[in-house]
């Protein structure tokens, strides 16, 4: 062993490792959801040093039998219901693997010219099912994940802002850049100010409606005009389309209007939420993009059968991103870039080098086409729509209205207990459910208050596993606090 592993020993192998994933969904039911390893168990399963001579694949999955699985945690079990959906399905596996297979480094249109121009179509192709605006079209990226998308979006605004000076001069020419999101907006924004130097303490923090818990437009529009009336420069905004807590909508449209008044990029993130407008009842969060969006991104790898990574980030004008982000050293010199006939997609992300992944999102879209993929959302929706149902007939549960898509936000009442003990309860009761094996949930804290959120969307769950789930909470709940 150790030479170079020839065709006919992949064929084998590669047939022993699909074999090995077939089984595994198949009996995915039988592992517990969370991983009961202690931390370092896996370490210490494994040789302290690399191997000097190479052995066998056998021995490779007799490893990942004996050492990995345990410490799996099995995002596509049909009782994980934390964070959001991870999901994965055949036809992306295998697209996976082609892509693996070919290898491909795509930075440049012509280092594969089909890894560029398949990634044009099948981000066109995933902008007419969501019906977005159509100046995304032939706008579209394939990013790493949302964080990163958000990132790209930042660099894009703020050499918009600059006048197409690069914005990475060491204080912005010596004034104050700001940021604008929500208490509910996800963090990684947070993460792309200090990345790009504008720092967190630029990050101006916009007031949420106590309800809804969406983004106030009118207490934006204040701090920009006073940000702006102390001389700072207002680069972005973020409006949220399903939030990681809860799922809360912010107002686009009128966020929109505030930012086209001060001049201000709207980026909107609808990681979680934006793949539901595959479904034409669920397009109205689509509302404002086509007036007002510079940027928007969404995963298919949360919510649409497609497996991590795969973020489709669109600008409705790419030209202060590629701006932003174009360096062309003379290696990289070639006479397709410079016809300006071609896109290079290396200039539309952080990274240089960039994996085939539109093979897997092309292999999805094609499996299951509009219908398969409508189905599947509406199947998400449906069981979050019976689960709510069941919370509110209970007495001993309060649910959180405002749940359109497919997570569900609940707490038991735990009557008489105060309220800081009560959230203590509800956490203790998440551990003791998490620790069953049985499924997985998460928390959150909403209107002062821990919820436990449930999260629908893995492939394998059915109608029986969220019934089960909401026994088992309950019947748990009701052994007490």
């Amino acid at each position: 062993m150790g030479g170079h592993m020839t065709p006919e020993e992949f064929r084998r192998y590669g047939k022993q490792v699909v074999d090995w994933i077939a089984d595994y969904q198949e009996k995915i039911e039988s592992y517990p959801v969370l991983s009961r390893v202690a931390p370092g168990e896996v370490l210490a399963g494994l040789p302290e040093h690399p191997p000097e001579t190479g052995a066998g694949f056998e021995a490779v999955l007799a490893d990942l039998d004996q050492v990995i699985m345990p410490g799996v945690t099995h995002w596509q079990h049909p009782g994980f219901f934390a964070y959001f959906p991870a999901n994965a399905s055949g036809p992306a596996i295998l697209g996976d693997l082609l892509s693996a297979g070919l290898g491909v480094q795509g930075m440049l249109w012509a280092t594969s010219p089909a890894c560029t121009e398949l990634e044009t179509r099948v981000a066109d192709w995933l902008a007419e099912l969501l019906d977005l605006p159509a100046r995304f079209r032939g706008n579209g990226v394939i990013q790493d994940s949302a964080s990163g998308a958000c990132l790209v979006a930042l660099l894009a605004a703020l050499h918009r802002a600059g006048g197409g000076s690069p914005p990475a001069r060491a204080g912005f020419g010596g004034r104050r850049h700001t940021v604008y999101i929500s208490s509910q907006t996800h963090s990684s924004l947070e993460k792309a100010a200090r990345i790009t130097g504008i720092g967190a303490d630029n990050v101006r923090l916009v007031d949420v409606d106590p309800e809804t818990l969406a983004m106030d437009p009118a207490h934006l529009d204040a701090l920009i005009a006073a940000d702006v009336a102390a001389g700072a420069v207002p680069v972005l905004a973020c409006a949220t389309v399903g939030t990681t807590s809860t799922t809360a909508v912010d107002p686009v449209r009128a966020i929109g209007e505030v930012c086209a008044r001060h001049g201000v990029w709207l980026h909107v993130d609808a990681a979680y939420a934006g793949v539901a407008a595959v479904c034409p009842e669920l397009r109205w969060i689509n509302d404002g993009l086509a007036e007002h969006a510079d940027s928007y991104s969404t995963n298919p790898h949360k919510w649409l059968l497609t497996n991590f990574d795969c973020n489709l980030l669109y600008l409705a004008d790419p030209e202060p991103m590629v701006g932003a982000l174009s360096i062309l050293p003379e290696y990289l010199r070639n006479a397709a870039s410079a016809s300006g006939e071609v896109i290079d997609y290396r200039d539309w992300q952080i990274p240089l080098g960039r994996r085939f992944r539109a093979l897997k999102l092309w292999s999805v879209i094609r499996w299951y086409g509009a219908e398969g993929l409508r189905e599947h959302v509406r199947t998400g929706v449906r069981l979050a729509g019976e689960l709510a149902s069941w919370i509110e007939a209970d007495p001993g549960f309060e649910v959180r209205p405002d749940r359109p898509f497919g997570l569900v936000c609940f707490r038991p009442r735990w009557e008489g207990l105060p309220p800081d003990e009560a959230d203590a309860a509800t956490l203790r009761l998440m551990e003791r459910l998490n620790d069953s094996g049985a499924l997985y949930l998460t928390h959150t804290r909403a209107g002062g208050r821990v919820l436990l959120r449930m999260a629908i969307g893995a492939p394998a769950t059915r109608d029986a596993h969220v019934r089960d789930a909401w026994r088992r909470i309950r019947d748990e709940a009701a052994a007490g606090p």
